[in-house]
């Protein structure tokens, strides 16, 4: 085959470093945006928050500074000290930049001033939304540490331990009765002395190896003459199924006790924890934040950014009056890499929050009727119906509001949620999936309790609005919400 050479035209689309910092930038949260803007922030010597003083000080700035030194060490000693005058605490006119209050305002002073009840309160708020101290492993790890066992024994109740998971319940017993028994020669009945051992262990019901062991083992702590004990024993006795339907009937014939006694069993089961590992777990509260504001004014709704997630950057002035343009140098190249980057990022970030602006406008926009009368008025929105309107790709749109959240009069609500797909009615027109579970909601909510609705009678009452939908469409969108069927929204008895 001959070789040659020939020239040829095209086009090609390719993605520049500016571009790709915009795309990703776009898509992400809030939190992971301000994470982004503080690493730019320290990374980058051309980058500073708008109304932050430069922190580069000239040479007799720096003089001044040490000529000032003596002063600065005579108020740090005068700072070590509050100055007392009729009883309260007087603080010095000047002070070290890095004194502590601690060491200005005595707080022991002012515990008559109510502040002490402020403070506590403010603990406890803190310390309820604070991970747990203690795992549950370290706490039975403990209970083992303190219990009456031998070498041997202590080892084995490890091993139990370990194979306990967050919820309290022991994991693949049987193969970690087969290591050790088969793996370290100990006897089976040893091992399971130590089960038992472990399962007395606080909280009630841990290292169970299923829901009716772990409410057994509640049972066995409550005292012999408990009323509805007994029969609380016989009711984890049945078939769990019949437990998890309150299927009244069927437990009466599978337990032989009374319609008396078995609600009295049924309310001390009830009672029962069947996780008995989550006390234990993390559980710091999760704060949104919301994105975009929306509120109406002079009769219209207005769309606004959250300034806390939009900080204004600017180029440093300083920085960038020392470049030069004919200097090669290493320093000169590395300010103006730095320039340009910082350029970069402030129109990316630009970009993201007029994208975000635009797409909240017209969510708003499309969805007034929602903000104004509710969830039945939510009309049908994708994706394309958005990109089509503002002249951008759906991918855009998808990454402009994937994480991001609307605070409105109606309360805090992810972007996407304003999305949904439609369902023709008997007219001709279209109805959103939202304003449809809206409606299977409330008429739910409405439906006499001795006579729960069915599917099918709520896909005929929704035709009737004028919704054509089928039973497993309501069905779908029943389970969506969380509503049990209508066998299981019967009350008992």
């Amino acid at each position: 085959m001959k070789q040659s050479l020939s020239l040829r035209t095209g086009l090609a689309l390719t993605m520049t470093p500016a571009l790709q910092q915009a795309i990703r930038l776009l898509q992400l949260s809030s939190l992971d945006l301000q994470l982004e803007i503080r690493q730019a922030l320290e990374s980058n010597v051309m980058l500073e928050a708008d109304g932050e003083d430069a922190e580069i000080q000239t040479t007799e700035e720096a003089m001044a500074e040490s000529d000032s030194s003596a002063a600065v060490a005579e108020a740090g000693s005068a700072a070590e000290t509050a100055i007392e005058i009729g009883g309260e605490n007087v603080i010095p006119e000047e002070m070290p930049v890095d004194a502590d209050w601690g060491d200005i305002y005595d707080s022991a002073g002012s515990a008559g001033s109510g502040s002490g009840e402020d403070d506590d309160g403010l603990h406890d708020f803190m310390q309820a939304n604070l991970h747990g101290s203690q795992s549950l492993r370290d706490h039975l790890s403990w209970q083992a540490s303190i219990a009456p066992f031998d070498e041997v024994d202590a080892e084995i109740a490890l091993h139990i331990i370990d194979a306990i998971n967050d919820d309290g319940y022991l994991e693949d017993w049987t193969g970690v009765r087969d290591r050790l028994v088969g793996g370290q020669n100990i006897p089976a009945e040893r091992v399971e002395k130590i089960l038992r051992a472990v399962q007395d262990f606080d909280p009630s019901g841990v290292a169970a190896r299923d829901l009716p062991e772990c409410l057994r083992l509640q049972l066995q702590q409550f005292p012999p003459k408990t009323p509805g004990l007994a029969a609380a024993f016989k009711v984890l006795e049945a078939p769990m199924a019949m437990l998890a339907r309150h299927d009244e009937t069927a437990l009466m014939k599978a337990t032989g006790l009374a319609l008396e006694t078995l609600r009295e069993g049924l309310a001390l089961v009830q009672s029962l924890q069947p996780h008995p590992g989550r006390p234990y777990q993390a559980h710091e509260s999760d704060y949104i934040a919301p994105d975009v504001f929306v509120g109406k004014k002079n009769g219209r709704w207005r769309v606004s950014l959250n300034p806390e997630h939009t900080p204004k950057l600017r180029i440093n002035q300083l920085y960038q009056g020392m470049v030069k343009r004919a200097d090669t140098s290493r320093d000169q190249l590395t300010m103006k890499q730095h320039l340009q980057e910082a350029r970069y990022f402030i129109n990316s970030l630009e970009a993201r929050n007029e994208t975000l602006l635009k797409v909240a406008q017209c969510i708003v926009e499309e969805q007034r009727a929602f903000l104004d009368y509710g969830e039945e008025a939510m009309r049908p929105l994708v994706l394309r119906d958005v990109a089509e309107q503002l002249g951008i790709h759906e991918s855009t749109v998808s990454r402009a509001t994937a994480n991001k959240y609307m605070l409105t009069p109606r309360g805090l609500y992810e972007l996407k949620y304003f999305f949904s797909s439609h369902v023709q009615t008997t007219e001709g027109g279209t109805c959103s999936a939202t304003a449809i579970q809206a409606m299977i909601k409330r008429l739910i909510a409405a439906e006499d309790p001795a006579k729960p609705l069915s599917d099918s009678t709520l896909a005929e009452m929704l035709l009737k609005e004028g919704i054509q939908v089928a039973r497993r469409t309501v069905a779908k969108y029943r389970e969506a919400l969380r509503i049990p069927p209508s066998h299981e929204r019967k009350p008992i008895g």
